[in-house]
């Protein structure tokens, strides 16, 4: 259900603690916004010295109202700040929002201090949002307690960054976008961005949710929320370039960054994940239309052929088709057009629109109708007509509304339509093109976020979410974790592995050899590369050429152990890496992706949280580059792909029941026709 928030949103009464009428402090521009505030609820102003705040008599405490306080915003100097804590909790305060800096961002003994105030708000059966934030506003209750003005609309907005959502604001006017709510997130001492996350997707004035992050809290616990969200959720975060500060033990650790695990939490979760201001705008724009394209296949229509190829080619990049028309659609286009128009796919008006141009919507409504199109994409001149450039209107009074009854007849037939229009325009602020937007037809200037919008809009990208599997029950930790201990433990959790036998001097070396017949594989063990150290021997067909490995192999390395073990049949098989790395902050993220000695250099991985289902787990497994070797290439047979996902399954579902274990490898994970193999595997402690 979640936690309940609804005195932060619509409160009965506001209380401003610290309002000034001093415009350099923020409890002024507090107090000011906070005058805006409707719903008739009682606002009260709190300055120590009492006298008036912006015309309004100050009380010189919260006591001093002498009535209830649902909620109270306090924006006083760090050094005050638990006291005016302390004093709203006793007023019956059901929400606080902290304005106030100088706490965990500090360092450890503002971390102490912010815990301590947090522990005594939860303890009163209250809630609060920072410290060190900038405020909130809901728009649908008439709350304005944020220091600027936030336009109505349909977008809740979660950001760690002020000056990002005045940017955002700015950006949100020409597509027609606003607010439902507002919420600076501060340092999440108490309510988190997964408790806002969480409320906005249940708010009845909220359709999409836009959230900037740089530091989520619990990363597993969002991807979860945004996964059970039935609205849009939308991420831009910082910071994901960089790879994890812990130094990595193993090919799995060096080959997760923080953008592998955010990029891999977002698809499991149906997050759109966007890398600027401007493309969170554009997908947000896209989706607040309400249509859904059925497949990915676009058709580009254009009066120009230059913009119509670059448009085809931004559509492909973005990962959709421009798929050659049928027969029967180029008849029905080509009705609408002259001859020189070209009729397949880009679709050219080839100058007919400056003749008719009604002709724009007539070929328009001619592709939604295609069977083999799920989307289209106007892209061009359309809006220069009515445009004023310089003074002069784009092609004369009759050319001009000719292109606004268009726009009109665009509007309207989409009215009834599901499939997406999207619309790249060279004068997007034109009144034909603000004809589209009021219609909630996308339009914007430049092909790359047309393309970009489009994508947002394709079949799969939200459906295509995996949901995040549930962390199972912490097991009891293997001990010790060495190479056979590890291979032990993996066994029992139900992955096969060669025979093998510990052996530290030539006796035992023999000793093996009654057990494993040849081929035999030697291992040095407790070194962190084995390979790369000289420290496998493989394919050894018999005792003397194991015999004679182990004492090159002992001279060298002075190894303490060794693993003798059954050389497995390598022909038909292909090396598979599987790993799971504990993310400090959405836990054990799984990797499989191409294995053996060259992962590193291959580099063709795909992630997603652990643990992985078998189902999850083939998705990955095809989405690779190399996909196809498992399906037999060059006269190789198709290898066992579903015995490699359950694999997949079982290893990650056994990283994630240990959470003392920081990174765990099995590679190679060899795949054959008839089935499965682990070759090698090890485990790093936290």
């Amino acid at each position: 259900m979640g936690r309940d928030l609804s005195a932060l949103f619509d409160p009965f009464s506001v209380a401003v603690v610290g309002a000034s009428d001093d415009p350099a402090k923020y409890g002024h521009a507090i107090a000011a916004q906070a005058l805006r505030s409707g719903h008739g609820r009682p606002l009260h102003f709190v300055n120590r010295r009492g006298g008036t705040v912006l015309g309004r008599t100050a009380a010189t405490s919260l006591g001093a109202i002498g009535e209830p306080v649902d909620l109270a915003v306090i924006s006083v100097p760090a050094a005050g700040f638990e006291d005016a804590v302390d004093e709203a909790l006793s007023c019956q305060a059901r929400a606080i929002v902290a304005i106030t800096a100088g706490f965990a961002e500090t360092g450890a003994a503002g971390r102490e201090r912010q815990r301590a105030v947090a522990e005594r708000v939860r303890a009163a059966g209250a809630v609060m949002v920072g410290p060190n934030c900038l405020g909130i506003t809901d728009n649908t209750t008439g709350l304005y307690l944020a220091s600027d003005h936030f336009t109505p609309g349909r977008v809740a907005l979660l950001s760690q960054s002020g000056n990002l959502a005045l940017e955002l604001q700015l950006r949100f006017g020409p597509h027609g976008l606003g607010f439902s709510r507002f919420v600076s997130l501060g340092n999440q001492a108490d309510v988190t961005l997964v408790d806002l996350l969480t409320d906005c997707a249940r708010h009845e004035g909220t359709d999409a949710i836009a959230v900037y992050a740089e530091d989520f809290g619990d990363g597993r616990a969002f991807a979860e929320a945004a996964a059970a969200a039935d609205k849009p959720v939308v991420l831009l975060t910082a910071g994901r370039g960089a790879a994890s500060a812990r130094s990595a033990q193993s090919h799995t650790g060096a080959l997760t960054t923080s953008n592998d695990v955010v990029t891999a939490a977002c698809r499991d979760a149906g997050v759109e994940l966007v890398a600027t201001p401007r493309e969170l705008t554009t997908v947000l724009t896209a989706l607040a239309g309400g249509r859904r394209a059925r497949g990915r296949e676009v058709a580009v229509l254009t009066d120009g052929g230059g913009h119509g190829v670059i448009a085809a080619d931004a559509v492909e990049a973005a990962g959709l088709g421009v798929p050659e028309l049928t027969p029967a659609t180029r008849a029905r286009v080509g009705e609408a057009l002259w001859e020189q128009s070209a009729v397949g796919n880009p679709v050219d008006l080839a100058g007919m629109g400056e003749q008719d141009p009604s002709s724009y919507a007539a070929t328009v409504a001619a592709l939604l109708d295609a069977e083999e199109t799920d989307a289209v994409l106007l892209t061009g001149y359309f809006g220069g007509y009515a445009a004023e450039v310089g003074g002069l209107g784009g092609g004369g009074t009759a050319l001009a509304e000719g292109e606004r009854a268009a726009a009109r007849a665009i509007a309207a037939r989409m009215a009834g339509e599901s499939k997406p229009l999207v619309v790249q325009s060279m004068y997007p602020a034109s009144p034909s093109c603000r004809t589209l937007v009021a219609a909630g037809i996308p339009v914007f200037a430049a092909t790359e976020d047309a393309a970009r919008a489009l994508a947002a809009l394709a079949a799969g990208a939200r459906g295509n979410r995996t949901g995040v599997a549930p962390l199972p029950p912490a097991a009891e930790p293997p001990a010790p974790t060495g190479y056979l201990e590890t291979r032990r433990a993996l066994e029992a959790a139900g992955v096969p592995f060669p025979l093998a036998r510990e052996i530290r001097d030539e006796a035992g070396l023999l000793a093996a050899t009654e057990d494993i017949t040849g081929p035999y594989v030697l291992k040095a063990l407790h070194l962190l590369h084995k390979s790369d150290a000289g420290g496998v021997a493989l394919g050894l067909a018999d005792r003397d050429e194991l015999v004679a490995a182990f004492r090159d192999m002992h001279d060298r390395l002075r190894a303490p152990s060794y693993s003798v073990e059954a050389m497995a049949d390598l022909r038909d098989g292909v090396e598979l890496i599987v790993g799971v790395n504990r993310d400090p902050r959405f836990g054990p993220v799984a990797m499989v992706g191409l294995g053996g000695v060259l992962a590193e250099a291959l580099k063709d991985i795909a992630f997603g949280l652990a643990p992985l289902p078998a189902d999850r787990a083939l998705r990955l497994l095809r989405s690779l580059r190399t996909a196809s070797l498992l399906d037999g290439v060059r006269g190789r047979p198709a290898v066992d792909v579903e015995a490699a996902a359950r694999a997949v399954e079982r290893i990650t579902a056994f990283a994630a029941a240990h959470p003392e274990i920081a990174e765990l490898e099995v590679n190679p994970l060899l795949v054959r026709p008839d089935g499965v193999v682990a070759l090698d595997s090890r485990a790093v402690l936290g």
